[in-house]
């Protein structure tokens, strides 16, 4: 390594461990664990393992996906901090769950009701394309994760219990019986500790998740008695014929798999609390990790898996970009926040505005750009620089959408393109590829939810007034006249005492509710510009015409 690339990456490192970005923050806390790095019994360096985990009960929506991404941020946070000490990233799925109800959200449930209270991972898959309905849901993360580009290893849980991988995690689980429920029984209801268990065999008669007190008869061998059906049983645990309850399975796996991070939503606290307590009884140690707020739905209810009543990762990508999904995603984790359609718009917007700062920012100030963490999600190392971190976007996503919306429903992209030209140079896909993707979102974000419901009212009195005069300024200029000329000139027209506006948001807000059938808009220079200085009289005329 050179002597410049050893001052750059001492001044990464310098910055990152006084940077005030939550994933630099959870990094030190790693660093706190390991001051000398993860070390093996020879003093080798060993990775740090971040693991995520996965109920696959329902399809991935966004909620799920967070964990990975977020969990990745502070992975990159740490190899910066350490200098690129090794990381492992694990997503865990807990497939041998029981199936509780069927979800909402999947066609031929109907199919999967005399299947409930069987393993995920031994149900028929409802769409008929994999082995089970775990596989199938296992499947559309692995495939959005691959899309994004993620470093992870896939593990399920499946795989873990019925290799016998996990065999002698469960006895350490049988052996230390009486402990765990120590851990477990003042937490429950007396209804529910009558049957509590650890340990939760699978019936060799129903294939179902058995949830029935139990009793170790040798630990050694996985032996455990239980009544099944009315009958009195002896039956191994091992080998996939049981699995843990899911504190004590998430406290199993920290321990078994030796993971060294892992991040949670907030109503896991007291879980988190309980299987860190079982992870020492077991001979480990909790990990390390961020207590996150839970995204919202639009009526500001939890998203749910089996309601189905999140926004889906599809969704997102059909109205927004990849990189504005992310960049949602990393702000202010504590937080609660609703996740629709609505905020899309504002969340590609934003992320533009601080990816476009990055060049000019000094390395403090980068480390807290959003747009610097999510810039190097996939492409791990300890540099200072985030890829394409000099590009920008020439047009805004809310001004494209102003333009799609008075272009109306049937609007393509070649219309688009061709008004862009009155904006920006060069005006094609290839010469804009980010761009490309936001008229194609925009598009259909228009069609799908602006288009249906768009309604300009009349101008008041007062508004045709400064409308028409707007009108005569504009008759004077060229086609070619300045964004910011015209944007002065709307200024001085709102202005003049004549029209009666309080305030100039109020004559704003006539230009969009007359003009744009929107509360809230563009620069109206900007607007005029790329859509025309004559297109925009017309627009001008037909508000004058409306009558309320």
């Amino acid at each position: 390594m050179s002597d410049s690339t050893n001052d750059m990456n001492g001044t990464l490192r310098d910055a990152a461990a006084a940077s005030k970005a939550w994933p630099f923050e959870e990094a030190r806390r790693i660093v706190k664990r390991y001051p000398d790095g993860k070390r093996d019994a020879d003093g080798n360096l060993v990775p740090v393992l971040f693991e995520t985990g996965y109920g696959p009960s329902g399809l991935p929506h966004i909620g799920t996906f967070q964990e990975v991404l977020r969990t990745t941020l502070v992975r990159r946070a740490y190899e910066a901090l350490t200098g690129g000490h090794p990381t492992r990233l694990v997503a865990f799925s807990d497939d041998m769950d029981g199936l509780r109800k069927v979800p909402d959200n999947v066609p031929n449930g109907a199919a999967l009701s005399d299947q409930l209270g069987k393993p995920l991972s031994r149900i028929t898959d409802p769409f008929g394309e994999h082995d089970s309905f775990a596989a199938h849901n296992n499947a559309m993360l692995r495939a959005f994760l691959d899309r994004f580009g993620f470093d992870y290893e896939f593990i399920a849980a499946s795989d873990r219990y019925n290799s016998g991988a996990f065999d002698d995690a469960l006895r350490n689980v049988l052996r230390q019986y009486d402990k765990i429920m120590a851990v477990m029984l003042p937490t429950l209801r007396a209804e529910r500790a009558a049957t509590y268990s650890p340990i939760l065999p699978i019936s060799p008669t129903s294939g179902r998740v058995l949830q029935v007190p139990i009793e170790v008869v040798d630990a050694e061998s996985g032996l455990v008695r239980f009544e099944d059906e009315g009958e009195t049983i002896e039956h191994c645990v091992l080998g996939g014929r049981a699995k843990l309850q899911w504190k004590v399975d998430w406290a199993m796996r920290w321990v078994a798999l030796g993971v060294d991070y892992e991040m949670y939503g907030k109503d896991l606290t007291d879980s988190g609390v309980q299987s860190g307590k079982i992870a020492k009884i077991l001979g480990g140690r909790k990990p390390e990790g961020l207590i996150y707020e839970l995204f919202l739905d639009a009526k500001g209810e939890k998203i749910s898996k089996s309601k189905g009543n999140g926004l889906t990762i599809d969704e997102w990508l059909r109205y927004g970009s990849e990189e504005s999904l992310g960049f949602y995603i990393y702000r202010e984790p504590k937080s609660a926040k609703q996740l629709h359609i609505g905020v899309i718009p504002k969340a590609v917007d934003e992320y533009w505005q601080f990816r476009e700062k990055l060049p000019e920012q000094p390395i403090e100030q980068r480390l807290g750009n959003p747009a610097w963490h999510t810039l190097r999600a996939n492409t791990g190392g300890a540099g200072a620089d985030a890829p394409g971190e000099g590009d920008s976007l020439p047009v805004t996503y809310g001004l494209l959408l102003n333009l799609v919306s008075v272009l109306g429903a049937q609007a393509d992209s070649e219309q688009v393109w061709s008004y862009l030209g009155n904006y920006i140079a060069d005006a094609s896909p290839d010469a804009h590829p980010d761009l490309a993707v936001l008229v194609d979102r925009a598009l259909a974000y228009n069609r799908d939810f602006v288009a249906p419901t768009m309604q300009r009212r009349a101008p008041e009195p007062n508004e045709a007034a400064a409308l028409a005069a707007l009108d005569a300024e504009l008759a004077t200029r060229a086609e070619d006249t300045p964004a910011e000329e015209l944007q002065n000139l709307v200024y001085e027209i709102g202005k003049r005492e004549e029209f009666g506006f309080e305030k100039l948001r109020d004559w704003f807000r006539a230009l969009y509710e007359t003009l744009l059938g929107s509360a809230q808009g563009p620069r109206m220079g900007s607007f005029i510009a790329l859509y025309g200085v004559g297109n925009s009289r017309t627009l001008i005329a037909e508000a004058i015409a409306r009558k309320p």
